[in-house]
C-alpha cells in the first residue's frame, strides 16, 4: 500500500521537474506538452486520496484535465475544433467551481453587507476583461466567434475570483482562504498565459511559460489541500 501511494504523490513533482528541464534546455514545445500532464496528475491524486469529494471540485478537475490532455493530440485535431472544445472545457471547469461559492447564505449576506465591495469588484473585472480582450485583438484579429469565446472565458474566470473573495469574507476560515488563493493563482496564471501566447517575444516567452505553469500548479495544489478541510461554520456570519 505504501509504494503505490508514494508513487502517486511523486508523479506531480516528477512532471514539474521534467517540465523545468525541457524548458531550460530550450525544448519549449516538449515542455509545454509535459506541463499538460500536471492537472491530470492532480486529478488522479484527488480521486485516490480525498475521501470527501465534492461535485464542483471533481468536475473542475475533470474538465480541466480533459482540456489539458488535448494538447498532446493538438496536431491531429483541426484548429477550430481544438480551440473551441478546449476552451469550452476550461469554461465548464471554472463554471463548475463557481457553484462551490454560490451558496444561498453567502450570496444573501454578500448582497446585504458587501455592496461596495461588489461594485468595486465589478468595475475592476470590467477593466481587466477589457485589457485582456484588447491585448488579444491587438496582436491578432480573432473571428467574432473566437472573440466571444475569449470574452466568455475571461468573464467566467474573473467572476470565479470575485466570488471566491466574497466567500472568504463571508466564511473567514482556512478552507475559504485556500480556495481564494487558488482562484487568484488561476487568474494570474491566465494573464501570464495570454502574455505567453500573444505578447511575449522570444527573449521572455520561456519565463512567461514557467510562471504561468507554476501558478497553475500552485492553484491545483491549493484546491487539493482545501479538499481535505471542512468549512468552519462558527466563523460564517449569520444572515
Amino acid at each position: 500500500m505504501y509504494k503505490p501511494k508514494f508513487f502517486l504523490v511523486s508523479i506531480v513533482p516528477i512532471i514539474y521537474i521534467a517540465f523545468m528541464v525541457f524548458l531550460i534546455t530550450g525544448k519549449d514545445s516538449l515542455a509545454y506538452s509535459i506541463s499538460s500532464l500536471l492537472s491530470p496528475a492532480i486529478a488522479l491524486l484527488y480521486f485516490t486520496h480525498v475521501k470527501k469529494k465534492t461535485i464542483s471540485v471533481s468536475l473542475f478537475l475533470i474538465f480541466f484535465a480533459m482540456s489539458d490532455l488535448m494538447v498532446l493530440f493538438a496536431e491531429y485535431i483541426p484548429y477550430k475544433v481544438n480551440y473551441f472544445v478546449g476552451n469550452t472545457l476550461y469554461v465548464l471547469a471554472y463554471t463548475s467551481l463557481l457553484f462551490k461559492f454560490l451558496t444561498r447564505a453567502c450570496v444573501e449576506y454578500s448582497l446585504k453587507n458587501f455592496k461596495v465591495h461588489i461594485i468595486i469588484l465589478t468595475a475592476l473585472n470590467i477593466y481587466i476583461a477589457y485589457v485582456l480582450q484588447d491585448s488579444i485583438a491587438r496582436d491578432r484579429v480573432p473571428t467574432p466567434s473566437e472573440y466571444i469565446m475569449e470574452l466568455t472565458y475571461n468573464i467566467v474566470m474573473l467572476v470565479l475570483l470575485s466570488l471566491s473573495l466574497l466567500n472568504y469574507f463571508y466564511r473567514d476560515d482556512k478552507k475559504s482562504l485556500l480556495l481564494f488563493i487558488g482562484s487568484l493563482c488561476i487568474v494570474f496564471g491566465e494573464v501570464l498565459g495570454i502574455a505567453y501566447l500573444y505578447m511575449a517575444n522570444m527573449a521572455n516567452e520561456g519565463l512567461f511559460n514557467f510562471l504561468s505553469t507554476t501558478l497553475y500548479l500552485m492553484a491545483f495544489c491549493f484546491f487539493y489541500w482545501q479538499s481535505k478541510l471542512t468549512f468552519d461554520k462558527s466563523n460564517a456570519f449569520v444572515i
